[in-house]
């Protein structure tokens, strides 16, 4: 909207600054956006843009890539130049996906198999825009449903699958527009969604992770832990004697400054550790020699962490499942309620891969890819395959082609987005939706299928 207004006042001379505006646009809706961008250069004027998506990215005059890894590892131009000079320079991480030698893969099942583990059946009548439809969605697959904003995506998914398949594993009454819906041995729906993590900030990415509660056990099996005659409880910052007296756990301080918003600052007595300093003076000595205390721990990231918890291995393996998403550069101390909602999203899947697949579970993903470099995307696209290794079902809602070409079968709404959308235009294999001729995602899907 903002766009359209500065196009529609035909400014000059000014510098518009884009944060992904890629979000949450079908490939045809990008077309729309790059043409004002081309429209706002066209008369005087200049734009930045922050994005990740290749399509965006292709029409760019100048790409400077930062990089070459995320947090620590990050923070330096890598590359600069023309598209041409990205695509032929050795050191870009983007440049092969912008050249098309890099491919997001994953192995699709047979046609003739899609439906061999079962089906998902939905049946609803109109809700907004959206009209009654009648959806098979193959068990034990990787379904996305694709279409341009605002076709009917969201309530399809989020305002009828979900609370039917819910309503239904439970025995309650269906949602009123949904007419019936069979689960087909389905026992849970989990929704793997943007929203932020925890309320406050003693929640962290090594608690959500589960993986808190196991450092402090090894922690209060040192012989330091054992002289001192701490427990495992005694490591807690929540409610143990070893966190912070001066900020209670919490790493940070209010301070009530007199006609103005109170300020948080880090804790002054701890430094943000959110522990006591008599913490600080248990170790664990590692296999290779090495010492470290909790509060040192939680101030590595994920990457470096891997390396001193070598020796555990419950905590290495969900540490291990956070670098895979492309989180090793995120801290295990680092609050869960500050993070992005991309992050967010991927801190959740983590702790669900760390648990025991049933075969039975439904996983929902809402744009998954919000925010990921392309590299990521294919990271992301090896965890939904372990997903559905394990006999779950997963649901994608995703504008992203990398994503919507590795899909076992597509579930395309539209034509249009508002009154013009909400009926199903084409499902079926990604092959089948690209030979669709009234299909829009077909239509940028065939070129990507090439």
């Amino acid at each position: 909207m903002q766009l359209a207004r500065a196009v529609r006042n035909r400014t000059t001379g000014v510098l518009y600054v884009l944060d992904e505006p890629s979000i949450g646009l079908h490939p045809s809706n990008i077309v729309g956006l790059t043409g004002v961008m081309h429209d706002l250069v066209a008369d005087g004027n200049s734009v930045i843009l922050v994005d990740h998506d290749t399509q965006i990215l292709s029409e760019a005059d100048w790409l400077i890539e930062m990089g070459p890894q995320a947090g620590a590892g990050g923070g330096q131009v890598i590359a600069q130049g023309s598209i041409p000079a990205i695509e032929a320079n050795a050191a870009s991480r983007i440049g092969p996906f912008l050249a098309g030698k890099a491919q997001c893969l994953r192995p699709q099942a047979p046609q003739s198999e899609l439906f061999a583990l079962g089906r998902i059946q939905l049946s609803t009548n109109a809700i907004h825009t959206v009209k009654p439809l009648d959806i098979e969605i193959p068990k034990g697959r990787l379904t996305v449903v694709t279409g341009v904003s605002g076709s009917g995506k969201t309530t399809l998914v989020l305002e009828s699958l979900v609370p039917g398949l819910n309503a239904a594993i439970h025995g309650q009454k269906l949602p009123e527009h949904v007419r019936s819906i069979v689960p087909d041995g389905i026992t849970q729906v989990k929704l793997i969604d943007a929203a932020p993590i925890g309320i406050n900030v003693r929640s962290t990415v090594a608690t959500y992770a589960n993986v808190h509660d196991e450092l402090r056990k090894k922690f209060a099996a040192t012989p330091d832990a054992r002289q001192a005659g701490y427990k495992a409880g005694d490591f807690s910052y929540n409610t143990g004697k070893l966190r912070c007296p001066v900020c209670d756990g919490t790493g940070s301080i209010s301070l009530d400054v007199q006609f103005l918003p109170d300020v948080e600052i880090p804790c002054p007595e701890c430094r943000g550790s959110r522990y006591a300093k008599e913490a600080g003076q248990i170790f664990y000595t590692s296999k290779s020699g090495t010492r470290y205390s909790l509060p040192q721990l939680m101030d590595m990231d994920v990457n470096t962490a891997l390396t001193a918890c070598a020796d555990w291995p419950v905590v290495r393996q969900r540490l291990t499942v956070l670098q895979e998403l492309g989180l090793g550069y995120l801290t295990l101390g680092e609050e869960t309620p500050g993070l992005s909602g991309g992050e967010a999203q991927r801190v959740k899947l983590a702790t669900e891969l760390s648990r025991r697949a049933t075969g039975r579970t439904v996983y929902i993903l809402d744009e998954p890819t919000t925010g990921l470099h392309a590299d990521d995307v294919r990271k992301l696209l090896e965890v939904l395959q372990r997903l559905t290794d394990g006999g779950n079902t997963v649901l994608v809602i995703e504008h992203n082609l990398d994503v919507i070409k590795c899909a076992d079968y597509i579930i395309d709404l539209g034509p249009e987005g508002g009154v013009g959308g909400g009926t199903v235009v084409a499902c079926g294999t990604p092959e089948e939706i690209a030979a669709c001729p009234a299909s829009y995602t077909g239509q940028y899907l065939k070129k990507y299928l090439k």
